[in-house]
């Protein structure tokens, strides 16, 4: 018992050394790389004097946040895909947040209805076509990639992927599961490959020439044209944004919720409403090449000259609550197989 009990307390001990100790802070567990976030971090310890202390995680964040319990030291979590955000969400890790500065700076399908979490920036999911095989108008739904036209010419990353799984839960949402399972069926009919790698290698095999079009977020193509490697890549296909028939483009988040054990509850809430400040929105905007939440904040230029696109109008929350019907639809095809 007593072995049992120290060994307890110096993992606590352990636990808390993790993220040092400022008498003005603010303890952030991140899925977001730290260069990613840095500048936000910076900005927002300029103007307030709160220091802001991060934990990159690779994987992990709900088992860590579960071990620590009530002695976590985290106040924020971090996260991109709103499948990440609610499986904290969903352990009973996070706490409701209600703030006015908060609902003015987040339009409604962008945070969950409760408070749980609060998107920060969005991301459409993509076609990548490539600017010598596919013309103009030839693909503009979701719903074209089932297409026998398209057979052996698209690239994807693994069906299980979160960013897949949140498309495939959105297909369930417009047309119901059977289908989507049809869906997901005629996707796979249509590889030129078997589902692998990020979705700047499924890029690189459209520059191969191993493919024709592929699945990818919109960011990549800033990260690509910023490589000297991959401009030449990035430079071969063209971004399409395509639509359900009934709906928009789809779209992912990037997010940030309260911890249930925050020890810096205030702290935290003043840096939760200022990354969806403008001001945060703009560096978000400027840095990442994803587009601001906040009304009125202007993508970068960059991202501005890839075209317009109208956002499906869904909440996200909905769109989760679909994933483990999406994982096992993707799983009965055998998508990745």
């Amino acid at each position: 018992m007593t072995r049992h009990l120290t060994t307890a307390l110096l993992s606590a001990t352990a636990i808390s050394l993790a993220l040092p100790v400022f008498a003005q802070e603010v303890n952030v567990y991140s899925y977001r790389q730290p260069e990613l976030i840095k500048p936000l971090t910076d900005a927002f310890t300029a103007e307030t004097g709160i220091a802001v202390n991060v934990a990159f995680l690779d994987k992990g964040m709900v088992e860590r946040l579960t071990a620590e319990g009530d002695r976590s030291p985290a106040d924020l979590v971090l996260t991109v895909d709103i499948s990440r955000l609610a499986e904290v969400v969903e352990a009973g890790l996070t706490q409701p947040v209600e703030s006015d500065t908060l609902r003015a700076n987040v339009p409604d399908i962008y945070h969950d209805p409760e408070g749980h979490w609060w998107g920060l920036t969005t991301r459409a999911r993509i076609i990548y076509a490539s600017k010598d095989r596919v013309a103009e108008g030839e693909v503009t739904t979701y719903e074209d990639l089932t297409d026998p036209k398209w057979k052996g010419r698209i690239c994807t990353r693994s069906g299980t992927n979160s960013y897949t799984l949140g498309l495939t839960s959105a297909v369930i949402h417009h047309h119901g599961e059977e289908a989507a399972k049809t869906w997901l069926e005629g996707l796979k009919a249509n590889l030129a490959r078997k589902p692998e790698g990020n979705d700047r290698a499924q890029v690189r095999a459209i520059w191969a020439g191993e493919c024709d079009i592929s699945l990818g977020n919109t960011y990549y193509m800033a990260q690509m044209l910023a490589d000297p490697e991959q401009q030449e890549w990035a430079n071969s296909v063209n971004i399409v944004f395509p639509t359900f028939e009934n709906g928009g483009t789809h779209v992912n988040i990037s997010g940030v919720a309260m911890t249930k054990a925050a020890p810096n509850r205030e702290n935290a809430l003043k840096m939760m409403e200022f990354l969806t400040s403008p001001a945060a929105q703009q560096i978000y905007a400027e840095a990442n090449a994803e587009y601001p939440i906040a009304p009125g904040i202007e993508p970068d230029d960059l991202v501005k000259s890839w075209g317009d696109f109208t956002a499906d109008d869904v909440n996200l929350m909905d769109l989760a609550k679909l994933r483990g019907a999406a994982l096992r639809l993707t799983e009965t095809v055998d998508f990745d197989g």
